[in-house]
Order: structure tokens, then sequence, then C-alpha cells
């Protein structure tokens, strides 16, 4: 179930970046700064969105507080797919119109910017809704994790809850430029934000924690619990747990500022990969080739199910602790992103050596991400987990936001000017900027949380 619902969280984030490029903007007359100003309102209202959805799950338990979450951002995902009928009505004044007939209304519109200005409003509303349900998948996600799996496996089971995402990202470019070509780019916002609704349908009747599931046996229950930690049944004093609280522990600022380093390298390649084909490269995110190029992508990403049996394997041969374990982890794959240095100046050779090395990045963060989020199942108590969760999302959203705006200027001020910088030119030179960004991130990452908590502590005054 966790890995479902961040399958559909993704396909729900891709979608705008499948159809921008191809479909959206040449109706709305976008530049690369109004896709970015999108991208990078959707990261910081995820970044706040995060700070309280950790909050919220804590308060509300696992089983609600997920609910509400999907349930906000399927709806946010929906709404996209009317800001042409509203941008329509707003410069037509008529209303009353279908997809087909917003688009032949905008088509005929003589002020473009006001086109372009009305349209980027409205889609950042509609990124407003998502980012707010999207922001509980993760603390909801580790909170389950943490209920039902003891430190030593918590890794593993994040990192195949977090394939979902990778999974997302590869049936995304097959299923939704393929929606958006044969029935408009609207229906692919529809039809996939949809699948939200038929998985809640199900999580309400499955989730139990594990003292109040009955398929969970005596066996399984002192396995799960074998770190001593109970889990809770109820919701009470135990569940509330103050920010304050929480930032009075280097722990929780290790894991904040890490995800503030790292967090904006996935959403950057998310982003922005497809139009970096397109623009580069003139391979377009609706052609076959493209929509290849984008599966083998992250294909090659789906390495990442290795940073999560990695610590268990220092746990158990080695001997080290779960937190030791997964810092050693978290260097080796810091060091993949190394390799996105080479997609630009190899990318002469052929346009599949970028996508290789931007996927062996992405393995490299995602296998990260499952350990980093796991550090704070191995500090925190269990009542306090999802608020460290949304601090630190909050940090990454904030990360995302400056990578997401700044390359939307960058990349529209370097085509403009054609600027020239270590041998490219135009766009390739500002996206050769970017990776190079990217490249060194996750380490510097590494030696922040390594300096702030060199040893592994526990808080159990909390």
């Amino acid at each position: 179930m966790l890995f479902f619902a961040t399958l559909i969280n993704y396909l729900d984030r891709q979608v705008l970046s499948l159809t921008w490029k191809d479909f959206i903007a040449p109706e709305f007359h976008w530049t690369n700064t109004d896709y970015g100003n999108i991208t990078a309102f959707f990261s910081i209202f995820y970044a706040v969105s995060m700070l309280f959805a950790g909050r919220f799950v804590d308060r509300m338990d696992t089983r609600k507080g997920y609910l509400w979450a999907i349930g906000i951002w399927s709806v946010g995902a929906c709404l996209h797919a009317f800001c042409g009928i509203l941008t329509s009505g707003y410069i037509s004044g008529n209303w009353l119109v279908d997809f087909h007939g917003a688009r032949e209304a905008i088509a005929v519109a003589g002020n473009t910017a006001l086109v372009a200005n009305v349209s980027v409003t409205l889609f950042i509303f509609a990124r407003m809704v998502l980012a707010l349900g999207e922001a509980g998948n993760y603390p909801a996600a580790i909170k389950a994790t943490a209920e039902y799996f003891p430190k030593k496996d918590r890794a593993l089971a994040t990192s195949l809850f977090d394939a979902g995402s990778v999974a997302g990202a590869l049936g995304a470019p097959l299923s939704i430029p393929f929606i958006a070509r044969i029935w408009g780019w609207e229906m692919a916002f529809i039809l996939i934000g949809a699948l939200g609704f038929v998985w809640m349908g199900v999580w309400v009747f499955i989730y139990k924690k594990p003292g109040l599931n009955p398929k969970i046996n005596e066996a399984e229950l002192a396995y799960i619990r074998q770190d001593g930690e109970e889990t809770s049944n109820a919701i009470g004093k135990e569940s509330r747990v103050s920010f304050a609280d929480c930032f009075r522990y280097r722990q929780t600022w290790a894991f904040a500022l890490g995800k503030l380093l790292t967090d904006g390298v996935w959403f950057f390649f998310l982003f922005w990969t497809p139009a970096y084909l397109s623009s580069v490269y003139g391979i377009k995110s609706s052609d076959p080739m493209g929509q290849l190029a984008i599966f083998m992508l992250y294909l090659i990403s789906m390495v990442s199910i290795i940073g999560g049996w990695l610590p268990s394997y220092f746990v158990d041969k080695k001997g080290m602790n779960p937190y030791a374990g997964r810092m050693r982890t978290m260097l080796i794959f810091a060091s993949f992103l190394l390799v996105a240095l080479l997609a630009q100046p190899l990318g002469h050779i052929s346009y599949w050596l970028p996508i290789i090395f931007i996927g062996i990045a992405m393995a490299g963060h995602q296998a990260w991400s499952a350990n980093i989020f796991s550090t704070v199942g191995d500090m925190f108590p269990q009542k306090a987990i999802a608020t460290v969760i949304g601090i630190g999302g909050m940090a990454g959203g904030i990360g995302a936001f400056i990578i997401n705006k700044s390359s939307g200027v960058l990349f529209d001020y370097a085509g403009q000017t054609q600027m020239q910088f270590m041998g490219f030119k135009g766009e390739e030179a500002g996206y050769f900027i970017v990776f190079s960004v990217c490249a060194f991130s996750h380490l510097a990452g590494w030696i922040v949380m390594k300096s702030l908590v060199p040893v592994y502590k526990p808080i159990t005054d909390l």
C-alpha cells in the first residue's frame, strides 16, 4: 500500500513535467521562467505543508492522516485539468465551455501575456493543493514503516516503498504523453489523479496498527518490537510533540540540513529532464524515443533498492549500529552523484550517455533518501517521527524551491544571451552549471550530518 501510494504520488507530480513543454506551453505561451515559477512555488508550498503535515499525521495517526493526505492531493491533481477552462473564461467571459472550446478561445485571444499570466496563476493554485496533500505522503509512510519494522529493517522497507516513486516515474512517460496526445492534456491530469481515490477505498479497510491487526501473530509482533519500542494503539498525549521540543536536538538539524542540501536534486531531475531532452537534443516527451529515454532513466535509478539492503548488511555482518551502517551507505551513494558532471561533456557522443549518468545520479539520490529518512526512526521515538520528517521535508522543499526557481531563470537567461561556460553555450551552459551543483550536493549534505551527529545517539528524553 505504501508503494502504490508513493507511485501515485509521483505519477501526479510527473503529469505537468511531461506535458508542459509539448502540450501546455504552446497553448498558454509559457517560457522556462513561467514553468520554473510553477515548480518553484510547488516546492515552497510543499516545504511549508511538510512542516505541518508531519505534525498532523502524528496527531491524527497513520491511518486517518494518510487518507486525508491522498484525498487532498488527488483533488489537487484533478484541478489542473480545469485551468484551461478558467483561463478561457477569464479572457473571453464565457465560462460554459468544454476543454476543446477552451483551447479554441485561448488560441484566438490576442493578449498572449495575459493568457500566460492567468494560466500560470491558476496552475500555481492547483499545485498548491497538490503540494498540501502530497506533503503527507512521506511522514505517513515513514511512520507506518516505523510501526511495522524494527530499526535494522526500516531502510530496506523504506527503499521498497520509495521504489514506488521510481515505478511512478517509469510508468509516467509511457502513459501520460499517450493520454495527452489521444484525449488531451486535461484528461492526463484527471485519469492519473483519480487513482488516488481508488487507493483510499482499499486503505480504509486494510491498515491497522500491529497490536490491533488480527493477522499479526505473537512471533511477528515480537519481531516488530525487538528494539523495545511499543507501538501505541491510541492517540493521546504521547502523540503530541512540539516543534520547539524537536529543534532542541542536533539530530533534527542534521536531518533537516541533509534534506535541504539534497532534495532539490531529485526535484530538478524529476521536473526538468523532459525539458532538457527537448531543449538540448530536440527529443520530445510525446515521441517514442523520448518516452523510451525517460523510461530507461528511471529504470536505471531502480538500482537504489540496494541502498535499502546495504545498511542491514553492515549491521548484521559488520556489527555496526543502524546509524553507523546507514551513514556509511549514504557516503557510498553520495559519490554516485559525481557522474552528473559527465552528462553534458559526453552528451555530444549520444544523448543516451546523459540518460545513463542522470539515471545513476538519481539512483544515488534515492538510496540516500531511503537512508536519511530512516535515520529519524533510528534516533527519535515513534511519537516524534512524523513531526521530524515534516521539519526535514520543509527544509528539502526550500532547497527544491531554490533550485527550480533559479534553474528556470538561468535557462532563459542562458538561451537569450547565448551565455558561454566551460565550453558550453546557451541553455546547454545553464544545464551544465546545475548538473555541477547536483554532483556535489550529497557529499556536502553527508559532511554536515556527520559533523552534527558523528556517532549514534538515540533520544530518550522526548
